[in-house]
Formats: structure tokens, C-alpha cells, sequence
């Protein structure tokens, strides 16, 4: 654990270095005032996770001994419905899934055990404090809905529990210089065997604390978009885990996910002057997650995973998830049956205010197809070649909802 602070603190002064101090790392004023804003409270919420981090290895080492058995991955590109189907399958009781709160905040288990106790308190006291962080966070959060909503007490992408090492790719937009950073979306193929371990074990101690806190009985949920590029990785470190993974066309996938970092982008300036070049680079990571998820996920048992159109969430949501469920032999309890059938109405009733275009971001669908080519074998032919494997799929390793459209449920 030292060696990894000490590590995590080089990078991280390095990256504040650059930043400043390197002509070509430098963002525009504007961008250079909102990271005054940002490098401060960054570095102090790292630093209190650490001394969390500190505090676990003395108050809670039991967490260490927890086995995390058979956890569910739901993974994706980004943009194809992962946060639909995580938040759903969170509440089936059989899980235990990280929230945001726990992700951004409380990492370690005495994290939580003050903010926990904080709110039993506050709680018993009436919950005023409670009412006016949810105010605040509507006030603040409410302009993202339409890309993606963000709220403390909802599910989340545990990846984030990975920034106090500097392992979470989103930290590309402050610091798009960072070569370092960007390996981390290929991470499967430009992550060295040894710093990839690491990684995987500080990502597995972070589970552990999670499961020590909400119950070791319980099966670990993580919904990951970012893991297509960590899917071998996950794949040999958790030899027991069943992977969920959802698909969509790139032709909408991209411009979503271009357009979904947009506000980010221009934040942070991280485009240098070069959109062009930024788009770029995000589009090879997105190519090596579709490649990498298909390379992986493909040649695996049936029963270990199951890829999802984005097209049967969208249509069918209470029969694809059902047949999720029967293809990796998860109990469907009746609670979560009727769960389902609620979730189902309010889906068919959701309109997504995100509004996004192929030609906005300079790019054409031929453009598409043909860097995004081993989707398009494997959805139009049931096969996947272009240097994945050339690996039949099954028929009962794949939903399909006789509703959605022929592209989209053919064989993805």
C-alpha cells in the first residue's frame, strides 16, 4: 500500500507539473482558473481517502479476508445501456453494488463507517442536513440528466474508487497530456503485467471493503463502461465472475459518447487547440474496447456471460433481463419479478433529452463501419473475425427480442 501512495503522489505532482510549468501541457486561461479550482479539492479528497485507506489497515484488516465470490460485471462500450441495466439489476437484494457517494467519498471502510453514522444521526435528528444535500445536488447534478444522471444515493461505476491511484481513465480530460492515463484505455493491451496487477489488486481490496461493510453473503454487482479495455484482466482475476455485456451500434455509440464528454472537453480545455486529434484518440479507445470485449467475452462459456442489444433493453426490458438471468442461472426472486414489471413501465415511458450527431463530430457512418469492423462481422454474420478470434457464437449465448430491430438482434 505505501508503494502505491508513494507512486500515486509522483504521478500525481508530475501531472500538477506539467500542467503548469510545460508551454504544451498548459490549458487556455479560462481552463487554466477551473483547474486552480479543481488540483486543490482533487488532491485533498485523495489525501483523506489514503488516511482512510491508513485507518482500514489498523481499525478494519478484517476486510482483507473477504472473498469476493462470484461478482457480475456489467460492462459495455460506453453509451449502450449499461447504466439502465446496472440500476435495475441493483434492486434485486441478492446484490450489493457501490453508490456514488461510496465512490467519491468514502472508498475505505472508515469512510463509510462516519458517513453512515453521520446520517443515522442526522436522520434522527429530523434529516435536515440530508434534505439540503439533495436540494444542492439537484441544483447542481440536474443539468446532466439528459447525458447521464448523477446522484449520491444511486448506483455507480466503482472505477471511480480507483482514483486515489490515478487508474481511472476519465482523469484524461483534465490531464490529456498524459500518456500514462491514456494507456489505461487500452489497459488489457498497453498496461505492463506488473503495474496491471496492482491495479486489479488495489481494485479487488476496494470490493472487499465494500462487501466487508454491506455483507459478505451478498453478490457483487459492478457496472463498468470504461471495462471493455480491462476485460481480460477482470476475466483472470475473478475466474468465477459472470459478465453482462451490452452492445450497440457504434455508428450511435460514438457521437453519444463524443458529445456525452463534451462539457468536460471544454472545462479542462482538453482538446489543446486540437479537437481533431482528442476525437481521434478517444475513437481508438472506444475501437479497442469493442475489439477487446469480443476477443475476451466471445471464446468463454455460455453460462459465464451474455451480451445484450441496447435495442432488446429498450423494447423489452423485463424479457431480456429475465433471459439474462436464465442464461447465466441467476435466481429471479418474486420481489424482483415485480421490480422488473415496475421498471419495465417507467422504461417504456423514458425519453432521453440527449441529442447528439455523427456529422457534429466531423465523422460519417462509412468512417465508422470500417474502424468499428469486427462489430459489424459479428452482429451481421454471428461470427467474429478481423482479428477476434474468428469465433462462432451460439445462438443461447445471445438475447434476442423478436421486437427490435433485424440489425440490432441478429446475432450481437
Amino acid at each position: 500500500m505505501s508503494s502505491l501512495f508513494l507512486e500515486s503522489l509522483t504521478s500525481f505532482l508530475g501531472l500538477v507539473w506539467r500542467t503548469f510549468a510545460d508551454r504544451r501541457c498548459r490549458p487556455s486561461p479560462p481552463a487554466l482558473l477551473a483547474m486552480l479550482a479543481f488540483l486543490p479539492i482533487f488532491a485533498l479528497v485523495q489525501a483523506i481517502h489514503w488516511i482512510g485507506f491508513l485507518l482500514d489497515e489498523i481499525l478494519f484488516r478484517g476486510y482483507r479476508k473477504v472473498a469476493v465470490r462470484q461478482p457480475v460485471f456489467v460492462l459495455g462500450p460506453p453509451r449502450s445501456g449499461t447504466t439502465l441495466l446496472h440500476r435495475v439489476l441493483a434492486r434485486d437484494d441478492q446484490f450489493t453494488t457501490m453508490h456514488t457517494w461510496e465512490c467519491l467519498f468514502a472508498p475505505s471502510v472508515t469512510q463509510r463507517r462516519f458517513w453512515m453514522a453521520l446520517g443515522r444521526l442526522d436522520r434522527w435528528l429530523g434529516g435536515y442536513v440530508g434534505g439540503a444535500i439533495e436540494r444542492l445536488e439537484r441544483g447542481l447534478a440536474g443539468h446532466l440528466d439528459a447525458v447521464h444522471a448523477v446522484r449520491l444515493d444511486a448506483p455507480e461505476e466503482d472505477y471511480l474508487t480507483l482514483t486515489p491511484i490515478l487508474a481511472c481513465f476519465i482523469l484524461v480530460l483534465p490531464f490529456p497530456f498524459s500518456e500514462r492515463l491514456w494507456r489505461l484505455g487500452l489497459f488489457d493491451q498497453e498496461i505492463p503485467e506488473p503495474t496491471r496487477s496492482r491495479i486489479l489488486a488495489f481494485y479487488r481490496a476496494n470490493l472487499q471493503r465494500h462487501l466487508y461493510v454491506h455483507g459478505s453473503e451478498k453478490r457483487l454487482l459492478s457496472k463498468n463502461a470504461s471495462f471493455g479495455a480491462w476485460v481480460g484482466g477482470l476475466r483472470d482475476s475473478f475466474p468465477d465472475a459472470s459478465f453482462i455485456c451490452c452492445t450497440r451500434d457504434p455508428v450511435e455509440t460514438l457521437p453519444s459518447q463524443l458529445s456525452a464528454v463534451r462539457g468536460g472537453v471544454t472545462l479542462f480545455d482538453s482538446a489543446r487547440g486540437d479537437r481533431s486529434r482528442l476525437n481521434e484518440r478517444l475513437t481508438e479507445v472506444l475501437a479497442f474496447h469493442y475489439r477487446n470485449l469480443f476477443q475476451v467475452l466471445v471464446p468463454m462459456e455460455s453460462k459465464r456471460r451474455v451480451f445484450i442489444p441496447m435495442d432488446s433493453l429498450v423494447v423489452d426490458l423485463e424479457g431480456t433481463i429475465r433471459n439474462v438471468y436464465r442464461l447465466t442461472r441467476l435466481a429471479l426472486s418474486d420481489d424482483f419479478q415485480a421490480v422488473l414489471r415496475e421498471e419495465a413501465i417507467a422504461n417504456r415511458r423514458y425519453r432521453s433529452r440527449h441529442h447528439y450527431d455523427l456529422a457534429d463530430e466531423g465523422l460519417d457512418t462509412a468512417t465508422v463501419r470500417s474502424r468499428f469492423a469486427p462489430y459489424y462481422t459479428w452482429r451481421e454474420t454471428g461470427t467474429v473475425s478481423s482479428g477476434v478470434h474468428g469465433t462462432a457464437m451460439a445462438e443461447s449465448q445471445v438475447y434476442h427480442s423478436s421486437d427490435a430491430t433485424a440489425a440490432e438482434t441478429r446475432s450481437p
